[in-house]
């Protein structure tokens, strides 16, 4: 195989993040675009090469005509889309999450060791140039053993609306669409440890808040304010088995001056803040240092990320190599956004 032929499942905003890195790659070759809108699909195609055209995932998979698949989709289509994709011998990127229910979650990880096919989650915060740099720096003893992370990714008006807002749709609301990368992150640089229990809250008080004029933020393709069914803002501790914890914020609307993300994780030999920028605190010859690494983003970049995500994934299809975000991990995030959710439904902490 000289090239990967690529498809793309969902030509919404997310799928043009991997059309653009895709483009970029020179051993990949965008070869078809499918999704439920025709004009939409047949739109996409013409505008990145791609030769054929799908309304019908199935029928993609079954003409031959991909590889490997980039799934953009509603969340709740990841797993019946990405079963089909495997069955039919295609390697797949699939978006985060990995599904909306940890059953569902399951039966990918099944489909992956029955077909043995290739299955890498998008968790793009893992790939972004920074984040590397303190898993290399992690790995190498430099911070010790990390205890204790606190992950806050909070938009004061950043509910965006349509099949994000229906739970039916997207299993959740800020918890599982942006909470997601925050935890996902500080979980894989603290050594991927198994959780003890979680206890959590959730809050629905503010709603759409489409009425706020003045400011502009994202909106979904189908955007519609009067319907919301996810939360508005959650908070959570997550215990592991090993002692450490994770104190976890996310909101998509909150009466905040404004947007903020931070993710700070601290070990006994020292610590680092990676968003709003990448700071390590470490104490030599007792006396405490800040350092600052110097790299071409101080924070978090997004595009760079994302190119890094998709050459990743095209050279584990090229050279049968295991993704740095398998499917397993993807469960096990699974099950922590779920014992949120649980926990919060519950009004008690749940143990695991």
């Amino acid at each position: 195989m000289e090239k990967v032929r690529i498809g793309i499942v969902g030509v919404g905003t997310i799928s043009e993040l991997h059309l653009n890195a895709y483009r970029n790659n020179a051993k990949a070759a965008i070869s078809a675009v499918c999704d439920l809108n025709a004009e939409r699909a047949r739109a996409t195609a013409a505008r990145y090469g791609a030769s054929r055209v799908f309304t019908d995932y199935n029928e993609m998979f079954a003409s031959g005509a991909v590889d490997a698949v980039s799934i953009c989709t509603w969340n709740n289509m990841h797993e019946p889309i990405a079963v089909a994709a495997l069955k039919a011998g295609v390697d797949v990127l699939l978006e985060k999450p990995l599904s909306t229910t940890v059953e569902e979650a399951l039966r990918i990880q099944e489909a992956v060791a029955a077909s043995g096919r290739k299955l890498m989650v998008g968790y793009v915060r893992r790939y972004d140039g920074n984040a590397q740099l303190v898993k290399q720096f992690a790995d190498n003893g430099e911070f010790g053993g990390f205890y204790y992370a606190h992950a806050s990714s909070l938009r004061r008006i950043g509910n965006p609306g349509g099949w994000f807002a229906d739970k039916s749709r997207s299993g959740g609301g800020p918890v599982i669409d942006i909470g997601v990368h925050v935890i996902d992150l500080c979980w894989y640089l603290m050594g991927k440890p198994k959780v003890k229990s979680i206890s959590a809250n959730t809050y629905s008080r503010l709603g759409s808040r489409s009425n706020v004029r003045r400011l502009s933020s994202y909106r979904a393709a189908d955007y519609e304010a009067s319907r919301n069914t996810v939360e508005d803002m959650a908070n959570a501790m997550i215990r592991f088995e090993n002692g450490a914890s994770l104190l976890l914020e996310a909101s998509f609307t909150l009466h905040a001056k404004e947007n903020q993300t931070t993710i700070r994780l601290h070990g006994d030999k020292g610590g680092v803040e990676i968003d709003p920028r990448l700071v390590l605190t470490t104490e030599k010859h007792d006396t405490i240092l800040n350092a600052l690494p110097q790299t071409d983003h101080p924070g978090f970049h997004l595009e760079s990320a994302f190119q890094n995500e998709i050459d990743h994934f095209v050279d584990c299809v090229l050279n049968d190599r295991e993704p740095l975000s398998p499917v397993s991990d993807g469960v096990e995030m699974m099950r922590i956004l779920c014992g949120v959710y649980e926990s919060a439904d519950k009004g008690e902490e749940i143990r695991f």
